[in-house]
């Protein structure tokens, strides 16, 4: 569901249900207005939670300034959070339990095992630490078996810490934050932002947290646009596939991820 017309959201939404349809899923988007009050908000989710013809709900971020995402994100039934972002969901992800992953997060593991790059053993740098893909992502590198620092913008000699990576993940929101000095030669680095940087014609241009020029330096580095983002509305639906598959008894649950 969405709320409002924001741009980025009316196109994210549109991207997502083509794609729903192109591998046979069935979506419908409930668009509302950006005035709609919490309470409505809250009795749409728990209606959809409660649907037996419904296996996966999703509400689009971010929501208009009045709307507090917390209570929103709750309400959804973990078994049918489908981004991956109820307080079950990640609870399980940080104890190697069986629940849905975010979908970024999962995309960018699934990323770098089509890959061959193995994680395991490998001192794995994620920089930025938000709820939607830092600190889930280190989450899954843990739960993989690389040893994983958490830094951040904020990070005193932020490039000593990327320095020592084997592989980078960098989601901190600020274009051109990783330069080719602060990459270990032959690293593998994931891009995750998405920023829009000003161009002669006005128009814009988007590009990621990286430096083209890490290419440089880097053993491999995601493209933006076109690397990161395709991932995620391909584990979007993998999750919805998951969702139903559990809930109507198709699939057995599985033992979850092995920590130690």
């Amino acid at each position: 569901m969405r709320v409002g017309e924001d741009p980025a959201s009316v196109s994210y939404v549109r991207g997502k249900a083509k794609k729903a349809a192109e591998v046979g899923l069935s979506s419908h988007v409930h668009a509302l207005p950006e005035a709609t009050p919490q309470a409505e908000l809250l009795a749409l989710v728990a209606a959809l939670s409660a649907d037996p013809d419904v296996d996966g709900v999703l509400v689009q971020l971010p929501l208009p300034a009045h709307l507090d995402p917390e209570p929103v994100l709750r309400a959804v039934d973990p078994a049918k959070d489908v981004d991956g972002l109820h307080p079950a969901n990640t609870g399980a992800l940080w104890n190697g339990h069986e629940g849905l992953r975010p979908c970024t997060p999962a995309g960018i593991m699934a990323l770098l095992a089509h890959h061959g790059v193995s994680v395991r053993g490998q001192r794995a740098v994620v920089v930025g630490r938000s709820a939607l893909v830092g600190r889930p992502v280190a989450g899954l590198l843990l739960n993989a078996d690389a040893t994983v620092t958490l830094a951040h913008r904020a990070t005193p000699d932020l490039g000593a810490v990327t320095r020592e990576a084997d592989v980078l993940i960098v989601a901190a929101g600020q274009a051109h934050l990783i330069t080719p000095d602060m990459v270990r030669p032959g690293a593998t680095v994931v891009d995750v932002g998405i920023n829009r940087v000003p161009t002669a014609d006005g128009r814009g241009r988007l590009t990621g947290d990286v430096h083209p020029d890490v290419a440089q330096v880097a053993g491999a580095l995601t493209p933006v646009p076109g690397g990161v983002g395709p991932m995620t509305v391909a584990q979007l639906l993998m999750n919805t596939v998951i969702a139903a598959e559990r809930q109507h008894a198709l699939m057995p649950e599985g033992p979850g991820e092995h920590v130690r």
